[in-house]
């Protein structure tokens, strides 16, 4: 497998990871776990390239509910009630996006989360 798709999918996630404002050294390696599992799979199915972004940022994301909670949040709805993102299409690709749980409004590609305003 070519490396760079795995640079290319942990860029991405430590992006939306940073524009969250989460991305401690712990939350990183989280992200490095991921990366190194994924790495793994696309090995063993090298037709999964397309969709090993997604599925990265959905490891991270089931890894930091069980530790800290829900991630990344949605910022773009006017209610109070914290509710998260979740990665669109489901199996992660092959172009992945976030949507709002609640709406189901397409917020931002995988890789161009804004920060939170404030």
């Amino acid at each position: 497998m070519d490396p760079t798709d795995l640079l290319h999918a942990r860029a991405r996630v430590l992006h939306d990871l940073e524009a969250s404002r989460v991305a401690t050294a712990d939350v990183v390696s989280l992200l490095e776990d991921a990366l190194s599992e994924r790495q793994w799979w696309v090995e063993q199915w090298p037709e999964g390239k397309p969709y090993v972004a997604g599925l990265v940022a959905q490891d991270v994301q089931d890894a930091l509910l069980e530790r800290v909670g829900r991630w990344p949040l949605c910022t773009g709805c006017p209610d109070d009630d914290t509710h998260a993102l979740y990665i669109q299409p489901e199996l992660g690709g092959p172009d992945p996006t976030w949507v709002c749980e609640r709406s189901g409004t397409t917020v931002a590609p995988l890789g161009r989360l804004d920060p939170p305003p404030g």
